[in-house]
């Protein structure tokens, strides 16, 4: 019930028609719905409503796990740092065990290419020193290193997701593509809060749908029992000025403003998914970055998007918890009171 639960769950419904679906998730977010005239999870057979650190689902006879559950970027990771280690690396391994001795055939974990942090030089394959600087980078790398630890006969695979972008039921704007779409269309101006000289992969939600649908039955045989794979696509390597001015250009009058002035960005790194074009012939990425922007556009104007404010708004994800928190629904520790 977040930004990508919506669009892994259509996807999975229509390409596995035959299948049962069940979604779990603590709804933070359900109420953030962008657009959609109808609750997201009319593609799932049913709707679980509880905590991933609390999880009592009894999996016996689940074929596979899908792990998003997630407190799923930097500023609310530094914000929520001991949450972050329990909902994203500590419940994920308890996750997985549980996964494990129930006799589940595959684990799927929503990891990042965060995790490369500062890298230049060459695009970073998973061979590669890791450098994660925040809080949200190493949970990821965390859980990695704690799954491929469990002895199992499950087929678990990490997929490194490249930065997510694109339309969803449920739109974060906290995200760098969908920051600047909104911009453009709120302000008439991005303002791009780094030098614009980061390199970012990106993946739209639509397509890590698609790598989740390839995750969800890979047979060991393809890639080994546990598989770390960055998934995305390799011609989705951009600078961030780059990003800014193909919104620009695909909204006309925005203007672009850079930060020439402004620190070194904590992250700045190109991916190399060679690996997982190999592994995954047939469910590689498709929407290219101009599909990704005109797919926003089309989803924020059907939304009357008109918000110069944004960054304040409940489209940012830690705005949202802090709001609950305000209001006495959550405590410190993002439980429900």
């Amino acid at each position: 019930m977040g930004y990508v639960g919506p669009q892994v769950a259509k996807y999975l419904r229509g390409s596995r028609p035959g299948s049962t679906l069940h979604g779990f998730d603590n709804a933070y977010f359900a109420h953030c719905l962008t657009g959609s005239s109808v609750f997201p999870e009319r593609y799932l057979d049913r709707q679980i409503y509880d905590d991933v650190r609390n999880i009592s689902l009894d999996l016996e006879g689940y074929d596979a796990v899908i792990q998003l559950a997630a407190i799923s970027n930097d500023p609310m990771g530094n914000r929520f740092a001991d949450v972050t280690l329990d909902i994203n690396q500590r419940a994920t391994v308890s996750l997985a065990r549980a996964a494990a001795a129930a006799g589940v055939k595959n684990f799927v974990f929503a990891s990042s290419c965060s995790v490369y942090g500062v890298a230049e030089g060459p695009p970073r394959k998973e061979t590669d020193t890791l450098n994660p600087i925040t809080a949200y980078a190493k949970s990821k790398i965390g859980s990695e290193r704690e799954l491929a630890a469990i002895d199992t006969d499950m087929t678990v695979t990490c997929l490194r997701f490249a930065t997510a972008c694109g339309m969803s039921d449920r739109l974060r704007l906290d995200l760098v593509l969908n920051d600047f779409v909104a911009c453009a269309l709120g302000r008439g101006e991005i303002s791009v809060l780094s030098d614009g000289t980061p390199w970012r992969p990106l993946i739209d939600v639509e397509d890590m749908a698609r790598a989740i649908d390839w995750a969800v039955q890979r047979p060991a045989s393809n890639g080994g029992r546990f598989l770390t794979v960055n998934a995305g696509s390799n011609d989705r390597n951009h600078q961030v000025k780059d990003l800014a001015q193909a919104v620009a250009d695909k909204v006309p009058g925005t203007k672009v403003s850079i930060n020439t002035s402004a620190p070194v960005d904590s992250r700045s790194y190109k991916v190399d998914f060679g690996l997982f074009r190999s592994l995954a012939p047939n469910h590689q990425s498709v929407v290219c970055l101009d599909h990704s922007i005109a797919n926003l556009v089309n989803g924020l104007q059907r939304m009357n998007f008109k918000d110069a404010d944004f960054r304040s708004s409940n489209l940012m994800r830690l705005n949202v918890l802090q709001h609950h928190i305000a209001a006495g629904n959550l405590n410190e520790r993002l439980e429900w009171q």
